[in-house]
């Protein structure tokens, strides 16, 4: 008998979110959902503004007011974290799930030095003493090939190159060895050679660990790199998920066709071509599809009426009229 697929560890459904203003509520999150299987790296993809930040800080319930968080369910390990009071939440992050931020220098606290901020972790965590929870930080900094750790943990955040900084929140994502981390833009602010050399320790610390990975990014070349799977986001909703190889072999939706095409060495192009127009405002869509006022392929229908989801081959759906109505994927 074939092996019974295992059961996701992190499953998003129908998640809503956004922010607001004036007596208005604004989704900048729309109906998302996916899920991350054990060992798997899920790529959530798309231009700055599509909502995929939103998305990963709703998940560990940490966007600030005045975000909120009004539908949806986010299943971890059989629980929905959405359901948990916040002293529960607080057991999830660091233990549950590993956080990695888009910019270090803002997520680590300037005023603590680094070994400590990692060791911290340990000690509400794991109920080490303040002596082991520093010595384990050494260690975690010798794992993210920060040399000299010992004198390096005495460093204030300030002290460090930005690629360092990025280490060190890798260090603290996985000081408790969460079964899934997070990684929110971690390679945005860094240059070509560090950003391949966070690449490569994430990927070696995921195998070492068998880490689950949600890997946030607007970049497909590391996409192409990192996952397994892929989510493209754009305008605040999921509008294309399959395996990364049929993204990149077979693209369905014209917006991720557009973003495939913008790519550097893309397959066939003499010379980038962007896509016109920008992504709408959360608080501005279009009444139809969100895509189609930026659509080559848009039809009549695409500018009145939201395509659901549709099955684009086997394990690859998108939400586009372009593919017939059937069984959802």
């Amino acid at each position: 008998m074939p092996a019974t697929p295992a059961a996701p560890l992190l499953e998003v459904a129908h998640l809503t979110a956004g922010f607001g203003a004036n007596g208005r509520f604004v989704a900048a999150v729309r109906d998302v959902g996916f899920s991350v299987g054990p060992g798997e790296t899920l790529g959530l993809v798309g231009e700055s503004g599509s909502g995929k930040s939103v998305t990963a800080l709703s998940i560990v319930r940490l966007l600030q007011p005045p975000g909120r968080i009004t539908g949806g369910s986010v299943i971890f390990r059989g629980t929905d974290l959405l359901g948990l009071s916040e002293a529960e939440m607080q057991k999830v992050r660091g233990a549950g799930i590993g956080f990695i931020f888009q910019e270090p220098m803002s997520a680590l606290n300037p005023v603590f030095t680094v070994g400590d901020q990692i060791a911290e972790a340990l000690v509400i965590h794991e109920r080490l003493t303040w002596r082991e929870a520093r010595a384990r930080a050494v260690e975690l900094l010798q794992a993210v090939r920060i040399a000299d750790p010992a004198r390096r943990a005495r460093d204030y955040p300030h002290q460090l190159s930005g690629g360092m900084r990025q280490r060190v929140m890798i260090a603290v994502a996985l000081a408790c060895r969460p079964p899934l981390v997070i990684a929110d833009e971690p390679t945005t602010a860094l240059d070509v050679t560090i950003q391949a050399e966070v690449l490569e320790l994430l990927r070696e610390l995921r195998a070492r660990h068998q880490l689950s990975l949600l890997l946030i990014t607007h970049d497909l070349g590391v996409i192409a790199e990192m996952a397994d799977t892929v989510a493209v986001m754009y305008a605040g909703a999921i509008v294309e998920h399959a395996p990364v190889r049929d993204i990149f072999r077979t693209p369905a939706h014209p917006y991720t066709r557009g973003l495939l095409a913008s790519m550097p060495g893309a397959a066939g192009a003499e010379r980038l071509r962007a896509i016109d127009g920008a992504v709408p405002s959360p608080g501005d869509l279009p009444p139809g599809c969100a895509f189609e006022p930026r659509c080559v392929d848009r039809l009549e229908i695409c500018g009145r009426e939201v395509p659901d989801t549709r099955r684009a081959g086997e394990q690859h759906s998108a939400c586009c009229h372009l593919f017939p109505r059937g069984p959802e994927a």
